[in-house]
């Protein structure tokens, strides 16, 4: 038989808390980064690239039990269509992944002293970047459908690595992440985007979850015979 699935509550705490530092750890390692580098952008990115891949892995090994430790909507969305997450758990969870990660930003502001509301005006957009940010997010969910079919103890590692590498090799820094993308609109730091352009964005990372979701399904189908009905 299957397992049974901790509660709803405890998997939303465990999302809360997941977003929470995820978002925190993005967002304040690119003030630290952007503070400490002295306008040597190659030195900022690898500085906030290093604590996000870290914090993911640390994240991912933690919480995995409890929720999937997914900290993003198109991750819930991707569960929720292939049927290993109802539909009303996929809603509460990108509500709270999304106002618990929204507290993470603030907590950064707060640790850092800057001012708490703050719209960011870091323009991200065109083309290039909208494919980027399709790239990264297909990529991740790929990532994702196929270590979770072949090597599950090694998804920690897995995401952490592919967000690593997805910040160097898409042009938009791999946000992968619709509640990150309005987070990091509201901060007008390293990592922010300008609110005008998030919904490109989020457009795009949508897109590549849905090809990552279909791409999935062809090179990873489920083993029928060891599902238990």
């Amino acid at each position: 038989m299957q397992r049974d699935r901790p509660s709803i509550g405890r998997r939303l705490a465990a999302e809360g808390t997941g977003s929470f530092f995820l978002f925190a750890t993005v967002i304040g390692s690119g003030i630290m980064a952007e503070h400490l580098a002295q306008s040597n952008g190659a030195i900022a990115l690898l500085g906030n690239t290093l604590a996000t891949g870290a914090m993911l892995f640390v994240l991912i090994t933690m919480l995995g039990p409890i929720s999937g430790a997914h900290m993003n909507p198109a991750v819930s969305l991707v569960s929720a269509s292939r049927r290993e997450l109802p539909w009303p758990d996929a809603g509460a969870y990108i509500l709270t992944q999304l106002v618990f990660g929204i507290l993470g930003a603030w907590v950064a502001h707060l640790m850092f002293d800057l001012p708490l509301f703050q719209l960011s005006v870091r323009a991200r957009t065109g083309l290039g970047q909208w494919t980027g940010e399709a790239m990264a997010t297909f990529g991740l969910i790929l990532t994702i459908i196929g270590t979770v079919r072949h090597r599950p103890s090694w998804v920690p590692a897995s995401v952490a690595l592919y967000i690593t590498a997805a910040y160097w090799f898409t042009s938009s820094t791999s946000f992968a992440n619709p509640a990150i993308t309005v987070a990091r609109s509201l901060t007008d730091s390293f990592s922010g985007i300008d609110p005008h352009d998030a919904p490109a964005f989020i457009i795009s990372q949508l897109v590549g979850a849905a090809a990552g979701a279909v791409m999935g399904g062809l090179l990873f189908p489920p083993e029928r015979a060891s599902r238990n009905l």
